[in-house]
């Protein structure tokens, strides 16, 4: 149970961090990205940003996968 929780904590840092320091790359205001504005409402999806963190996390992951094996 120790090692799950930390590996959850670490993990949250791990996208804390690159949520901070990833609006300097662009991610979050990428083409296809879906931003509504409506008076005080906001309503705002990232699609085509959670696609390209989808592609580079399955990369990683696979790559890790290779040496592992």
């Amino acid at each position: 149970m120790a090692r799950l929780l930390i590996s959850i904590g670490l993990s949250l840092v791990l996208m804390g961090v690159i949520w901070h320091f990833g609006r300097g790359l662009g991610l979050g205001q990428l083409p296809g990205d879906i931003s509504i504005k409506k008076g005080n409402t906001t309503f705002y999806f990232p699609v085509v940003t959670c696609l390209v963190l989808s592609l580079v996390l399955s990369l990683i992951f696979w790559i890790f996968g290779k040496f592992r094996s």
